[in-house]
């Protein structure tokens, strides 16, 4: 009976578009935010934030920027990877450039520049929809990693291929390269995805996000109403591209050190779209609890046979681990298909409606 929104009135206009309406969620999100920031960089060891969280984060602002696009203005996307693989690529060639730019300025740069290549490949989207549009996007996807494999302009003219994250500082603390530390690396990841997932949750509850939603639902309909399907869509492609593009930077900078061309083929475009479709479509949370099941899932798989006392070969072990994988997925989607935050959403009003019937 506490947990409701009865009652409680609203005296203000910034109190009636909260986020929150209900304090409980506010104060709940606020406590795991701040929880997020200071109980993994003291508690958890080197492998838990390399390995686990850091990625995670990473792939959470990827799934948010995808999510944007596919989830809010329903154009469906295949070319998640190759606008990360521009993000990452813009920036090792502005760090090797320009040294004395902040790290922080080049992710944002590597940003815009990924948002302008996902402009122009969003043009198709003027006049094709659906999978004829994932195809499109799909060509985006092997044309832009076609381009960082066969240009030697774009590694420096590496014989190895590879890119490699230059030591950069922010304040004085090293953030990137051999020597910056887990945790650091860590909350920067945090910060970073803490700040634009509060921006596109503001975003898609705005005008600019029900036009979206609008041309998702019913295209036609939206444009006769005033909604203009070119300034629209373009604006999806742009701040989509733009999410992913410091996703993809964050992957080389932040977690990776080094990448080549196949760190961004077509399996990572996959794997974030089964972030939003497992997470939810059309929800900034959907996005984090998508990236959470992807890359936790299959660690659990992994290590589930020796908590029983089970031991199996490496490969066969490899093998169970995809299947279960892969039927864990299939289940959620028969069972919930609006994915894992429609299933928080449902349990949220079951607590508001309790003890009536629901």
């Amino acid at each position: 009976m506490i947990y409701r929104v009865a009652g409680r009135f609203k005296t203000s206009y910034a109190s009636d578009q909260a986020i929150f309406p209900i304090w409980q969620d506010h104060r709940v999100v606020v406590t795991a935010v701040l929880a997020a920031f200071i109980a993994p960089p003291i508690l958890a060891n080197d492998y838990w934030l390399q390995a686990i969280l850091i990625p995670l984060l990473i792939y959470a602002l990827a799934a948010i920027g995808l999510n944007i696009l596919t989830g809010y203005a329903g154009q469906l996307s295949l070319g998640t990877g190759g606008f990360m693989a521009v993000g990452a690529y813009s920036a090792f060639k502005l760090t090797t450039a320009f040294p004395s730019v902040n790290i922080i300025v080049v992710f944002l740069l590597s940003g815009l520049i990924a948002a302008a290549v996902g402009l122009l490949f969003g043009l198709p989207s003027l006049r094709i929809k659906g999978f004829y549009l994932a195809v499109a996007t799909l060509a985006a996807q092997f044309f832009l990693t076609w381009l960082f494999n066969k240009v030697p302009w774009f590694v420096n003219h590496a014989s190895s291929g590879t890119i490699t994250a230059p030591p950069r500082r922010f304040f004085g603390v090293m953030i990137t390269g051999p020597e910056a530390t887990a945790p650091v690396r860590y909350l920067v990841a945090l910060s970073l995805v803490a700040i634009f997932a509060l921006l596109a949750k503001n975003l898609v509850r705005g005008r600019v996000g029900r036009s979206w939603m609008a041309i998702r639902d019913r295209d036609i309909a939206a444009e006769i109403i005033g909604i203009r399907p070119l300034k629209t869509k373009m604006l999806a492609f742009g701040i989509s591209s733009f999410y992913c593009g410091i996703a993809g930077a964050e992957l080389v900078f932040l977690y990776l050190g080094s990448a080549e061309t196949q760190a961004f083929d077509i399996s990572l475009s996959f794997l974030i779209l089964f972030m939003i479709i497992i997470g939810g479509l059309g929800s900034i949370l959907g996005s984090f609890l998508g990236a959470a099941f992807i890359v936790l899932t299959p660690i659990f798989l992994t290590n589930a046979p020796r908590l029983v006392g089970l031991s199996f070969p490496v490969d066969l072990q490899k093998h169970v681990e995809m299947m279960v994988f892969g039927g864990l997925i299939i289940f959620f989607l028969i069972v919930e298909p609006h994915g894992l935050a429609r299933l928080w959403s449902i349990a949220k009003h079951k607590l508001r409606s309790w003890p009536f019937p629901y």
